[in-house]
This record gives structure tokens, C-alpha cells and sequence, in this order.
């Protein structure tokens, strides 16, 4: 709880440093330099110029970029607060200009934040901006793609083949049926037993499945970086043999991207972050998609802060639990595998049948195989 104090230097900002002293904890000094480096530039204008703060915090124009203040704020705001400094950032700043500087593109990192942060902007750069930011972020989720691609691969084979033989010998490849077969005529009679000089072993192949995995995801504005996750999963999801994967975005309506699942960027391009819930709607909609029930996974990826009330979604639920769906309930799906969400409404999910979790993607690809074998 802030005291008085505090709350009046948040609102004042650090130009009433001089007045009211070094009074904020570490956090709110990162919010106060997040506020100043957008909104300070109202004062610089005026030629007006702060005290100096012995505050460690800085976010000053020279030491950090538009790209890296916008990934600051959003860590350090709630959702409605960050949404409405972006605006000010484009609308009233024009901070947009900054990301032309070919050195802040070419600097950028990998990261799902970076990804994150180039997709915010893209609507509103102009038409020159809009299409290095593509470049970029399309460099960004190939090198995310290689090594997501890795794990999951990792985790979704390495079942024996009995159909071929193996060079190398492992005791657990043994075939002793193949190696009885093969050495037949050494039969010792004598001794009473075959002399085999041939031994057979399994090989090991990638799993061959015969799957239908739906991904329904929400799109509202707290689940970016999962919706950005569940893409590049259902990308790499879509390569592998036997599996077919079907996903569809949703806040209070539904919509079927399953056509655009080799080209992420162009899917996360087409999102519309925010809006409202409809989760029961999205899941009785997938309903519509099952062929065979119990060949198929359905993986609802939301924070299940359901808006519609739970009537209708607990009822579609309990329908595909009948069906020998194997459904599971997914709260994050980010680098982190933490999340923030209705831990109630998980509970009766749970009940109904739903295997709820929070996942990073090397884990769901583990999860996914062991429901999958």
C-alpha cells in the first residue's frame, strides 16, 4: 500500500524531486521513469529541466530505446494503463519515428518480447516501416521456428520400429524372434540350442501418428505472448506425419485461422488483441470440427476469465469428455509457463475432464507426447 507521499510524486513526476525527496521503492522508481520518458518530453519542450535524482532507475532517451520502453511498460502496468500509454506513444508522440533508425532494428534480439513489441507497431507505422518490421519479425519467429521445432521434434519421437533392423546393437532393440529366425540352421542338436552368429536388433523411427490436435486460443490482450506460442507450435505441429492440426482464435467471436498455419506472421498480423471472453462459444465451435473424437486433442490455450458465464462452456466440456476427447486447459503458453488465471473456473474445467496447466512450449511438447502415445 503507497503512502500519500508516494502516490502525489507518481502523479507529479520527478520534476518534484527537489520538493518532495527520494520517496519511492525500486518498482514505482521504474514506473516513474517509464512515465517520464514518455511523458517528460512535455517539459523538455518547455525548456524545463528536472532535479537531479540520485535514484538508480533511469530510463533516459539516450540509454534505452522506444522498443525496450514499450516492453517496460507493459511488464510494469496493468493492461488498460499500458494500452492507454501505447496510444499516447503513437497518437500524441509519434514515438513510431524512432524505430526508422536502421541501428534499433538491426540491434533487435530473437525473443518472443521483441516479436511482441514489432507486432504492436505494425498497423500503425507507415507503409516504408510496416515492411522492415515484417523482415524482422519474420527473421525473429524463424529463428524462434528452429529451435521450438527442435524440442518438439525431440519429444514426439523415438518409438522402436519392428519393421527394420538396426546396425548398431543396444539390448533394448534386442529381436529375438528375428535373430531365432535368422539362425536357424545353427541349430547345435548336440547342445540343444541355436548358435547365432546373426543378431537382429530394432531400429528406431519417428512416430508415425494418426491425430487431429485443435488449438483454440483466446486473443485478448493478456494472452499475447501465448497466442504468439500457440502459432509457432501449431507451425511446427503442422509438419509432423499423422498429425493434422486445426486452430481457431476467439474473444466474443470465433474465427477459424487453420488455412494460415504455414505463415505465423501472417496469423498473428490478422489477430485482433482485446475485446471481451466468449470461451463456451469458441469450444462448442470446435465441437463442429471432430471427425473422430477419440483420435483428436483439444487444447484450449486462455486465462479462463470466462464472460459469458461458465453455463455453456462447462456443458461443451462435459459433451467432449463423453466423446473420449482428450482436452487440455493451458493458462499460458509463453517462456515462462507462468500465468495469471481463474483458478475457480480451472477447477471445474478439471472436474469435467480438462488437464489444466500452465506451460512453457518444451513442456507442452512433453505433455502432448505422453498423450498422444
Amino acid at each position: 500500500m503507497r503512502s500519500p507521499t508516494e502516490r502525489w510524486r507518481l502523479m507529479l513526476g520527478r520534476y518534484a524531486d527537489r520538493q518532495m525527496g527520494g520517496c519511492l521503492g525500486r518498482e514505482d522508481g521504474r514506473r516513474d521513469a517509464a512515465l517520464d520518458f514518455l511523458y517528460g518530453r512535455e517539459y523538455r519542450e518547455r525548456g524545463i529541466k528536472p532535479a537531479k535524482s540520485p535514484r538508480g532507475a533511469s530510463l533516459d532517451k539516450t540509454q534505452i530505446r522506444a522498443l525496450d520502453w514499450l516492453a517496460e511498460a507493459e511488464r510494469l502496468f496493468p493492461d488498460r494503463v499500458f494500452e492507454a500509454l501505447r496510444q499516447d506513444a503513437l497518437d500524441r508522440y509519434g514515438m513510431s519515428d524512432l524505430l526508422k533508425d536502421p541501428k534499433v532494428l538491426a540491434d533487435l534480439d530473437p525473443s518472443p518480447g521483441t516479436l511482441r513489441t514489432l507486432l504492436s507497431f505494425q498497423n500503425r507505422a507507415d507503409p516504408q516501416l510496416q515492411t522492415e518490421i515484417r523482415r524482422i519479425a519474420q527473421k525473429v519467429i524463424d529463428e524462434i521456428l528452429q529451435k521450438l521445432r527442435t524440442e518438439v521434434l525431440r519429444a514426439l519421437t523415438g518409438r522402436r520400429n519392428r519393421h527394420m533392423r538396426s546396425p548398431l546393437p543396444s539390448s533394448a532393440n534386442f529381436d529375438a524372434r528375428a535373430t531365432i529366425r535368422a539362425n536357424l540352421a545353427n541349430w547345435d542338436a548336440e547342445r540343444q540350442r541355436i548358435l547365432a552368429d546373426r543378431l537382429h536388433f530394432h531400429a528406431r523411427q519417428k512416430r508415425h501418428l494418426d491425430w487431429t490436435i485443435i488449438l483454440c486460443v483466446d486473443q485478448s490482450g493478456s494472452m499475447t505472448d501465448s497466442l504468439i506460442f500457440s502459432a509457432l507450435m501449431a507451425a511446427v505441429l503442422t509438419g509432423l506425419p499423422g498429425i493434422r492440426v486445426k486452430m481457431v482464435l476467439f474473444d466474443t467471436s470465433v474465427v477459424d485461422v487453420t488455412d494460415q498455419l504455414d505463415d505465423p506472421l501472417s496469423l498473428l498480423l490478422s489477430a485482433q488483441l482485446g475485446g471481451g471472453t466468449d470461451i463456451g462459444k469458441a469450444v462448442s465451435y470446435c465441437e463442429t470440427l471432430l471427425e473422430q473424437p477419440s483420435r483428436t486433442v483439444l487444447a484450449v490455450v486462455s486465462d479462463f476469465y470466462e464472460g459469458a458465464g461458465p453455463r455453456r462452456l462447462l456443458a461443451a466440456v462435459a459433451r467432449l469428455q463423453a466423446a473420449r476427447v482428450r482436452m487440455l486447459g493451458i493458462a499460458a503458453l509463453d517462456d515462462t509457463g507462468r500465468a495469471d488465471f481463474d483458478r475457480q473456473m480451472a477447477q471445474q474445467l478439471a472436474d469435467q475432464g480438462m488437464n489444466v496447466a500452465a506451460q512453457s512450449p518444451h513442456s507442452f511438447a512433453d505433455w502432448l507426447a505422453g498423450v498422444l502415445a
